[in-house]
């Protein structure tokens, strides 16, 4: 393994068995063949529509789901059900919605010193206490907020709980699971905000994934863009932005707003036609096939890999 990367991962595969008859199950292929790296102190953002499997490659990187197939590395060590425990420590998570992940009976300080009691990490409860203070002032929560419960807190609120419950046990690696998109906009930019300062003092690394493409631009150095359980591009943000090579990249792009209306009004659409084909009933070949107006007989035949078409821009397309 290469020791440049923090995170590697390798033909990530994670399928569920869906009972499809009385007697039958099918497999729905949320994450199917998924490689990437991150290296140490990057941001890498995860985009797609809903349910194309961007959530789930993050909880399966953290073996929160059992993996399917394929191979994950931190720091060049193989992650298996057996070391997973004490790589916790190096390796945590954000999610989505801040009110369902936090315990309503446990107070903020129970909460957010939990990880120091299951990891042991400290000695006394007077130094318990020091470092969740710290903890909750890193984030801009205040000390009176210690004694107070998850349903006595805004969503903003509730979401710097929620992250520095993730930073209690020091991790070098965040998987940000959508940890903005249900926050108001303003409250949105304090919380990204918080993010990069964050990752400017601590050296943190982060798995960003979202669907705003705009926020992804702004936080992530690199940007990976998923269909249907597979990456179909990787390129550095601006590059991606700047020269996209995927047609579902290019319809992506094309949907975010701009707030220029002279600009917006002169812009091209891309409307995509068609919908999603089922998880349960994937289309032969590549996965976009049904929805691209540059599909051919190859794309019906056989699936594109990821092939490199620049300096680190790697676009998964036989037409591209």
């Amino acid at each position: 393994m290469s020791g440049e990367h923090l995170v590697e991962v390798r033909n990530l595969k994670q399928y569920f068995n869906v009972r499809t008859g009385f007697f039958r199950t099918t497999p729905l292929k949320a994450v199917d063949d998924v490689s990437f790296n991150i290296g140490s102190g990057e941001t890498l953002g995860l985009v797609g529509e809903s349910g194309c499997g961007k959530t789930t490659v993050g909880r399966s990187i953290l073996r929160l789901y059992e993996p399917t197939g394929g191979e994950v590395y931190f720091e060049g060590k193989l992650v298996t059900s057996d070391n997973i425990t004490e790589l916790r420590k190096s390796m945590q998570m954000v999610f989505q919605d801040p009110y369902s992940s936090l315990n309503p009976r446990m107070t903020v300080s129970d909460i957010i010193g939990e990880p120091l009691d299951i990891h042991r990490l400290y000695t006394t409860k007077k130094e318990r206490k020091e470092k969740v203070l710290g903890l909750m002032e890193l984030v801009g929560l205040n000390a009176e907020h210690a004694t107070r419960y998850a349903h006595e807190f805004s969503g903003g609120q509730r979401q710097r709980i929620g992250i520095a419950r993730a930073l209690a046990v020091n991790p070098k690696f965040i998987v940000c699971d959508e940890p903005v998109s249900a926050l108001d906009v303003s409250i949105q930019a304090q919380i990204i905000n918080m993010f990069e300062d964050l990752q400017e003092k601590l050296r943190v690394t982060y798995l960003f994934i979202a669907h705003d493409l705009l926020v992804v631009r702004h936080i992530s150095k690199r940007i990976a863009v998923m269909y249907l359980g597979k990456v179909v591009e990787i390129a550095n943000s601006d590059e991606l932005n700047d020269n996209p090579q995927h047609p579902y990249t290019l319809s992506l792009l094309s949907s975010v707003p701009i707030p220029d209306p002279k600009i917006a009004r002169s812009r091209k659409r891309i409307v995509l036609e068609g919908d999603v084909p089922s998880p349960l009933r994937m289309p032969s070949g590549c996965p976009f096939r049904t929805r691209c107006s540059y599909a051919t007989e190859q794309c019906a035949a056989e699936c594109p890999a990821l092939t490199e078409r620049g300096a680190g821009h790697f676009v998964a397309c036989w037409n591209k």
